[in-house]
Parts: C-alpha cells; sequence; structure tokens
C-alpha cells in the first residue's frame, strides 16, 4: 500500500520514482533499476577535501581568534558537530575527520499548514560533503553517485572524477579555527550556519515542483529562523521555522492549467503560509556496508551506479539490495550462528510507534511489525525486529531524530498508507524508514474487507467494524509497509502460487493462507465461498517473505566480495527457488504477464473471477441491509454499491491481460527454459469466454431497481455500456492485437488474431445468427464495437501507436502502427463480412433493432467505401 520512496540515485536521472503528493490511486508502489551482471569492487570517487593547489590571493584575513568568536556566553552541546548558539546565531565547529566524510541529510515535516503534507513525511534527502574550499571557506557539496571509477589509482579516475564534479551546494566563510595546545595545529573550523537552516535552498527545502503546486514565491527572512539545534553522536537535528510568501488565488478563466495546484488556506487568510521542518544529518558509516548484488529473481529495491574499469571493455553497472545492516555482537556469536544457532543482532531493527497514534491501534501496529520475527529467524536472527512505544518523556529523543525508525500517524483523509526508506547509495545499506499511515485508510480496508468477503464473514456486515476486526485489518497492512522498509517490492507473482480450489480449502488456507507473499496486492480471500467455511481471509507472511529475507540478511560465511556472495546465492536460488512455485519472484506489474497482478487471485483469473462474482452477486442484495443508519441518507449504500462495480471491473481486467499474454520468467544462463512464454492458447480463449458471459452479456444483476432508484436517476444503461466498453477498448488495443500476431508467427498452435477475433464476432454479433431483437444494452455495445475498430482504421488527429512499454529488466516493444501491420487489413476484412451480415439481418421486425442495424450499415459504409 505504498508509493514508496525508494529512490534509486543513478535512476532519478532517468524518471522520477514518487512525487511527494500522495494519492489513493497507486497503492503499496516501489522502484528498481535496470539489473545487469556485477562482477568488478568498486571505489567511488574520493572527493578534493584539500585547499585549490593555486589559490587565489587572500586579501586581509576575517579570521578571527577562537575565543573571539566561540566566548564564555556560548551555549555548546557536543556531538557529530559541536554545535555553539549565541544570542540568535547558530555556529557548528567542523572536526578535520569529518571533512570529506558523506552524510545523508533527510528533512521532514514537523508541522504543516492545513492543506500541505502532514507532520512526519519527508520533504528531501541528498547525500552531502563538507570539505575545505577557497581561502577561507568551507564548501558544501551535494554527492549524487552515478558514476565511480573501480581503482583511484588508475588513470581512468582522472578522467571519471573530471566528467562528474560535485555541485557547491553551500559556501561558507571560516569564521575561526580551533586549534591544538601549541597553537600552530587546526583540530576544527568554525562556521556560522544561520541563514544557510534558516533560509532556503535546494538540498534540504521542498523541491521546485511543490512550490509551484502550493504556490509559494520567495522565503520571508523576517519569520524564518531556526528554533534549535541538537547534536547526538552520529547525525545533528536542525528545527526551524519557515515562512513562504504564496501568489494569490487567480480567476478561474480559460481552459485548466497542466500544472496542478493547491490553494492553501493559510495563503488566502495571511498571503504566506508557515511550516516547522526538521534536517537531520547523519553521518554515513566510513566502511560501508558489504554489498549484496541485485538479483531479478528476488524482489528487493536497488541503488546503483556505472562503474568505469580499465581492466573491462565497456562500462558495467552495478546494481545491489537495498537492506539494513544486521550483524553478530561478537565472534562467539558469529560462530554459534555459522554453527545454525539463532543469535540476536548487535543492533536490531526498532520501530517506535508515533504517540499520536489511538491507543487502541498500538499493539495492532506493533503485532504487524514483529510478524516478521519469524522470517528473520529463518535467516539465522531471533530478535531482529522489534516494535516499541515512543518514550514521550524522554527529551533526548524525538520523532524527527535521524537515528529512529517509525510508523507516523497522520490526521488525514487519503486513504493510503506507505513505507519508505533511508539508505546509504555507497552500499544500500538501510538506515532509518518512517512509514506514513493515514487515518483514513480504515475506510479503505473496511470497503476492500466488506465487498471481497462480505458474503463469508458476518462481521464484515456493518458501517463500521468492531475493534478487533479493524485491528487485524491494520495488522496486516503495517506487516506489509514494514516489509518495503526492509527492502522488499511487491510481488504480485505470488497469488499465482496457489491453485483457486485451493483458495476453497479451509485447512490448506489455514496452513498457508491464500497467498505465499504479503507484498502481494492478493487483499482478502474472496475466491471462498459461503460453503467452505474458509476463516483465514487475510494476507500474512508466507513462504515467499521468509526467503526473501533469508536471500538478503542471511550470513554467507567464507566469502570476501560481494561477488563471491553473488555465486552463492545464485546456488541458493536454484536449490530452493527453481523448484517451488510459492518462492517465485515475478515483478510489480508486468504489462503483458497475466500471472502479476494487482488484486487478483488465484492461478486462473476465469475461475477465480467467476467464484468471485458469485459472491458479489450475494453481497448485492444485501447492501441496503448492511448499510442503512436511522436519520442517514443513502451515502453509506452508494459508496457501498460503487465499490461492488469496482471489484466487478477488477475482475474483467485481470481476465482481459491473458488475452495476447507473454509470461516472463526471470532466468540466469545456468537454468533451463525460455524467459518469455506466450500465454497457453486454451487460457486465452478461456478468458474470451469469460468476457461474452460475464460482460458482454449484459450483466443484469448488477442492475438492482432497489438500489438503483435510490442512487441515481438513470437505470444503469450507461453504466454498463461504460464497462463493457473499457474493456473492448483495452482487448482491440494495437500492441495486444500485434502480440497476437507475432505468437502465431512462431506457432501456429498459438492463439491467434484471427481466432480472437472471430469468437469476439460470435459472441457480441450472436443476434445477427439467431435473428433476435436486440436490447438497449446489446445496441449500445454493438456501436461501441464498431466504433472502437473504426478508430483504428481511420484514427482521426495525430496517430497514436501502442508499445512503447518500458520495465525493469523487461524488452521494451517498439511502438505499433497498425498500418504498417496486419492489423489494419485484419480489421478492415472483418468489418466488410460484418457489414455483409448485418445487412442479412437489417430487416429484422423488431423496431429498434432495423434502426440500430441501419445506422450501423451507413457507418460502415461511410467508413470503408468514402466516396
Amino acid at each position: 500500500m505504498s508509493l514508496s520512496t525508494n529512490v534509486c540515485f543513478k535512476s532519478m536521472i532517468k524518471f522520477s520514482v514518487r512525487t511527494l503528493f500522495l494519492t489513493t490511486a497507486g497503492l503499496w508502489y516501489g522502484c528498481n533499476t535496470p539489473t545487469t551482471a556485477q562482477k568488478t569492487p568498486v571505489s567511488p570517487i574520493k572527493p578534493l577535501t584539500g585547499a585549490p593547489t593555486t589559490p587565489p590571493a587572500a586579501s586581509k584575513s576575517n579570521v578571527k581568534p577562537y575565543e573571539e568568536v566561540i566566548t564564555k556566553k556560548a551555549k555548546t552541546s557536543k556531538g557529530l558537530f559541536i554545535v555553539h548558539k549565541l544570542d540568535d546565531r547558530f555556529y557548528f565547529e567542523l572536526p578535520d575527520s569529518l571533512l570529506g566524510r558523506e552524510m545523508l541529510a533527510s528533512t521532514r515535516f514537523v508541522r504543516t499548514p492545513t492543506g500541505a503534507g502532514y507532520g512526519g513525511e519527508q520533504i528531501n534527502r541528498q547525500i552531502l560533503r563538507f570539505e575545505k574550499g577557497g581561502v577561507e571557506k568551507v564548501f558544501m557539496r551535494a554527492v549524487a553517485y552515478i558514476n565511480v571509477s573501480a581503482d583511484s589509482t588508475a588513470p581512468i579516475y582522472k578522467a571519471v572524477r573530471n566528467s562528474n564534479v560535485d555541485p557547491i551546494a553551500a559556501a561558507f566563510d571560516v569564521k575561526a579555527y580551533r586549534k591544538d595546545s601549541t597553537g600552530k595545529v587546526n583540530l576544527a573550523t568554525v562556521i556560522d550556519v544561520t541563514e544557510f537552516f534558516a533560509g532556503d535552498n535546494a538540498v534540504l527545502s521542498m523541491s521546485g515542483f511543490m512550490k509551484s503546486v502550493y504556490k509559494l514565491t520567495g522565503i520571508q527572512n523576517d519569520r524564518s529562523f531556526i528554533e534549535g539545534i541538537k547534536t547526538f553522536p552520529i547525525n545533528t537535528e536542525i528545527k526551524s521555522t519557515k515562512t513562504y510568501g504564496v501568489s494569490p488565488p487567480m480567476p478561474n478563466f480559460g481552459p485548466p492549467s497542466p500544472m496542478p495546484s493547491v490553494t492553501l488556506p493559510g495563503g488566502v487568510i495571511a498571503g504566506a503560509i508557515t511550516m516547522e521542518v526538521n534536517t537531520s544529518l547523519m553521518l554515513l558509516p566510513k566502511v560501508p556496508m558489504r554489498k549484496r548484488l541485485y538479483d531479478r529473481r528476488v524482489g528487493y529495491f536497488s541503488n546503483g551506479y556505472t562503474v568505469y574499469d580499465e581492466k573491462l571493455q565497456q562500462t558495467e553497472d552495478q546494481e545491489f539490495a537495498v537492506r539494513w545492516r544486521l550483524e553478530p555482537k561478537n565472534a562467539a556469536d558469529a560462530a554459534s550462528q555459522k554453527a545454525g544457532e539463532l543469535i540476536e543482532p548487535a543492533k536490531p531493527i526498532v520501530y517506535y510507534i508515533d504517540p499520536a497514534t489511538p491507543v487502541k491501534w498500538r499493539p495492532f501496529l506493533k503485532q504487524g511489525v514483529e510478524d516478521w520475527q519469524k522470517a528473520f529467524e529463518q535467516a539465522g536472527w531471533k530478535n531482529a525486529i522489534q516494535a516499541k512505544d515512543f518514550p514521550e518523556k524522554d527529551s533526548t529523543m524525538s520523532l524527527e531524530d535521524a537515528r529512529f525508525s517509525a510508523i507516523r500517524y497522520f490526521a488525514s483523509d487519503i486513504e493510503n498508507a506507505y513505507g519508505p526508506n533511508l539508505h546509504d547509495p555507497r552500499s544500500g545499506e538501510i538506515l532509518e524508514s518512517h512509514i506514513g499511515w493515514y487515518h483514513n485508510i480504515m475506510k479503505l480496508l473496511h470497503s476492500w474487507y466488506q465487498t471481497q468477503v462480505g458474503a463469508v464473514d458476518a462481521r464484515s456486515h456493518k458501517n463500521q467494524f468492531d475493534d478487533a476486526l479493524m485491528g487485524e485489518l491494520m495488522r496486516f497492512v503495517a506487516a506489509h509497509e514494514v516489509g518495503h522498509t526492509l527492502g522488499l517490492r511487491h510481488n504480485h507473482g505470488s497469488s499465482f502460487a496457489t491453485p483457486v480450489e485451493k483458495l476453497r480449502d479451509k485447512n490448506f488456507c489455514a496452513q498457508n493462507g491464500h497467498t505465499s507473499s504479503i507484498m502481494d496486492y492478493a487483499r482478502f480471500n474472496y475466491v471462498a465461498q459461503p460453503e467452505d467455511s474458509v476463516t483465514d481471509l487475510m494476507p500474512r507472511i508466507g513462504d515467499y517473505d521468509k526467503w526473501a529475507i533469508e536471500w538478503g540478511y542471511k550470513p554467507i560465511f567464507g566469502t570476501t566480495t560481494p561477488q563471491e556472495d553473488h555465486q552463492i546465492l545464485n546456488q541458493w536460488i536454484l536449490e530452493k527457488v527453481e523448484p517451488n512455485p510459492r518462492l517465485h519472484f515475478i515483478t510489480e506489474a508486468h504489462p503483458y504477464d497475466p500471472r502479476t497482478q494487482s488484486e487478483d487471485l488465484g492461478n486462473n483469473a476465469m475461475q477465480a473471477s467467476t467464484y468471485g462474482i458469485k459472491n458479489l452477486q450475494r453481497i448485492l442484495p444485501q447492501l441496503s441491509e448492511w448499510t442503512k443508519e436511522k436519520g442517514q441518507d443513502y451515502e453509506n449504500l452508494r459508496e457501498a454499491h460503487l465499490n461492488v462495480v469496482g471489484q466487478f471491473r477488477r475482475y474483467m481486467g485481470h481476465v482481459t491481460k491473458y488475452v495476447g499474454g507473454i509470461y516472463d520468467t526471470p532466468k540466469t544462463t545456468d537454468q533451463k527454459g525460455a524467459v518469455y512464454q506466450v500465454t497457453p492458447a486454451d487460457l486465452q480463449r478461456d478468458a474470451v469466454a469469460f468476457l461474452q458471459k460475464q460482460l458482454f452479456e449484459t450483466p443484469k444483476w448488477l442492475i438492482d431497481p432497489k438500489i438503483l432508484t435510490v442512487l441515481r436517476p438513470d437505470q444503469g444503461v450507461d453504466m454498463v455500456r461504460g464497462m463493457q466498453e473499457t474493456t473492448l477498448t483495452s482487448l482491440f488495443n494495437e500492441d495486444r492485437m500485434q502480440r497476437l500476431i507475432e505468437s502465431s508467427s512462431l506457432n501456429v498452435n498459438n492463439y491467434s488474431l484471427d481466432h480472437f477475433f472471430t469468437e469476439m464476432k460470435n459472441g457480441i454479433w450472436s443476434e445477427l445468427r439467431t435473428r433476435q431483437p436486440i436490447d438497449n444494452y446489446r445496441r449500445n455495445l454493438q456501436k461501441v464495437y464498431v466504433e472502437r475498430l473504426l478508430s483504428i482504421l481511420n484514427p482521426s488527429g495525430a496517430p497514436q501507436f501502442g508499445g512503447g512499454f518500458s520495465f525493469s529488466g523487461t524488452i521494451s516493444p517498439n511502438p505499433v502502427d497498425p498500418k504498417k501491420t496486419d492489423i489494419v487489413s485484419m480489421i478492415r476484412g472483418h468489418l466488410t463480412e460484418l457489414k455483409s451480415e448485418i445487412s442479412g439481418a437489417a430487416g429484422s421486425s423488431d423496431k429498434m433493432t432495423r434502426y440500430h442495424l441501419q445506422d450501423l450499415i451507413f457507418r460502415l459504409t461511410k467508413a470503408l467505401e468514402p466516396k
């Protein structure tokens, strides 16, 4: 359920992974970068930390004696930096040992104006480095790991450095030096950071895009200031109040702007908005964690960069998994773990529960975190992941402190949650995570659960669930989001590993759950029928999740490099994963693979959706009773009805993907079998037959007069047409039709475009053979059918070709121009035959049928035989 923010530094150059504006449309989303072979260890480009070789001539020095700058009036605190406060000025004392060290800067909202996000949300992150600049200057550079040199002693290192200069984000005047007892050696450099942290800058503030959306103008310096700075051993926390001017709202004239914008109430009232932000500067480890090289067969978020190595004849993209650093406390523990015993890590993964979380929900969120303990046990760790209440009375701790991970609770009407992490771009080491939890996700959970399992769980027959049920639902979501913060991507293919009939097996579901991964979007078991008595309806940590944690976190003994580790990890996959489909990873949402879909269940969408529709047919007549409240209008019923219709639409989408489907099974060269396989022809035929029966034959069960007469003035005719048109448009997509052409050219036994057109016509135009009257619903459907094909045959405006979908690890097909393929020929021939058949039936005794067919003859003649 996340628009996850695991931004890969290299991939940021190519595409935007996530905006900071969360919507309910894209729940639980993550990022990854393309995978290539990794062979060579790398050394990042070393920063230039000394002064320039030939510094410009200096004028009179502005550096003062230390005692004149940091007087006895200064309030001093020691940590990562020594921080001094004098009146309203703040100074950092930078020891020479930190110059050139890289730090992760993370900026979060603390308090926000109405309409501009929520306290705890991240608004910026950047790798920074302080270094000596010109004369009496300290530079802050913004670091991006995009290109690195494998050997800092090789000549190519100079070429890489010359082409990848990190920008200077800020320059600070040296105010003083702290010297050793002899007074000759500088130990630390004092700089004034007041304006930098109180003001506005690109590396620590909101992005330009966010400012434009909120219509913010320049920062108001007279109303912007540092609230305070706290420093700790590995991090320094700066809390600031910032006030921005706001452009006045413009009159709503003219066409809508393509740029989204939000009018903030505070901006309307005062012409300005004020917010509190906290910036964490966290020192990255001096010795990066050993990388675990990315493997497309296991679903981890990844980070990477391009390696330049004189030993190779081309550049190499090195990519590695994002994960926490778990290490034994000592050599004795390491030996015990090697012998097969579970040990506790030196530093467990701890999530604190936001004190803003309602008390009754806290135990369930904690359970969602600690449900992962059994997965870590499979990887050799005990008590590796923990959940704790945040100690509000401890003044040394803050939820904005980058040392602490937390589940932040937002008072928001957004129906969502998300699980990001902050990680070291050099190694993929996760440093902290703040899971975002929106209050109104409970509404979404209510809608999902009632719609999907209302036929089998009487607890869902309410407008408000009991706390025990809602708590269990929240526990499942918390576990999913924690999975993201452990480095795991969605595995939408895991549900395919469960045969449909097993979803009706009470004992199987009790033992295994209905999907092998909680990282899937397999919400609840909508296949189970009332007579099955299945009670295990929610996702939980499954076989794949345990395996994925084992792959990412189980120590590998007796190796010294990530490349050696990679060979052992590959052997694990060959031995454990290849023979067990429940451990397979099939990416988030491949554009063509019907096995990997959001919100689906089982290994056959036609069978699973048939069961799902049976349950919807049981649920729909009960909605009026389940949703009624004294003195209330029909809004609850309206939402429940929309949820049922939406679930039905999902089933149609699941089945549609089988037509022209291509299985994409990631493999390495030491595995047998094809990577890309055409979806079996019998499944594609079944998909078309399912759509004919469930959708194109009018689903009149959805048209319940008792419900529609209190919800909408029409009687659902246009609602049905809209669902049918969406599916028809998708089925007759140029890219899908070209895949049918391609697959049948490889093997005549594959499902072909000709088979597809024949079966579509036989179903949608069946009245032409039976000479039965055509009712309103079917007339609309047939008009949509003709208009869709005519739009491809004679497109209006600039051509819009299909294809071009790009996804990690897959080949992006060439755009499809239907006029240069058999698509247009097939459509023209098909419509010519159809026109002839329509003409033969146009003498129908039913007036509206006759008018309808005559109209279609006119349209087809005009398109096929233009004068």
